[in-house]
């Protein structure tokens, strides 16, 4: 069984994507690497093959992640078939990705939405947690399933929209990499177990 993969998107994949690519990597801890694939995209191209903005790669640093090997890419339907969820930093880029592989509509949100409708979840109710790569893969997979359950066809809140800091100044990195761990911190419980 593949490892449970989560594709992360925004519009030019150096911002937004890439530090919650990197944090929730940085958030599962030390093993992560062996349990899940945590990779991103830009609905944009215009950056393939930059490294993360430099603001950016400082918050991640902050928080314990690594900003350095990572290169900026645009979307390709192979990386959205991959996944097995499919995080996004607006709902127009839910829209983009829905577009692009209609068949991953039950397993693509907005980061804000998939937050907050994660942390609703009753835990105990997904498969057991082990270290080990098959059992964060099936319960990761239950989780998406329970999450798109409990939104039950409704959009995602504008509320759950990631505002864009890109030129904006470090305090608005800040608080967007804060928006980013609280809505990834469900996700995290989640994998991890209760």
């Amino acid at each position: 069984m593949r490892p449970f993969t989560v594709l992360h998107v925004c519009m030019g994949n150096i911002c937004r994507s890439p530090m919650a690519e990197r944090l929730l990597v940085a958030r599962l801890g030390a093993g992560a690497r062996d349990l899940i694939v945590s990779h991103g995209a830009g609905t944009g191209d215009w950056h393939e093959g930059e490294p993360m903005n430099p603001p950016a790669a400082r918050q991640v640093r902050a928080r314990g992640g690594d900003p350095d090997s990572f290169r900026a890419r645009g979307l390709l339907p192979q990386f959205v078939t991959g996944s097995d969820l499919v995080l996004t930093a607006t709902a127009e880029q839910v829209e983009f990705v829905v577009r692009m592989v209609p068949a991953a509509a039950e397993r693509t949100f907005v980061l804000g939405e998939f937050g907050r409708l994660a942390a609703q979840v009753d835990l105990a109710a997904l498969p057991s947690y082990a270290p080990t790569a098959a059992a964060v893969a099936a319960r990761g997979r239950a989780l998406v399933a329970a999450v798109d359950a409990r939104r039950d066809g409704a959009l995602p809140d504008p509320a759950d929209d990631l505002g864009d800091p890109w030129g904006r100044g470090e305090p608005v990195f800040m608080r967007t990499a804060d928006a980013v761990e609280r809505h990834l911190a469900p996700l995290v419980t989640g994998l991890a177990g209760p």
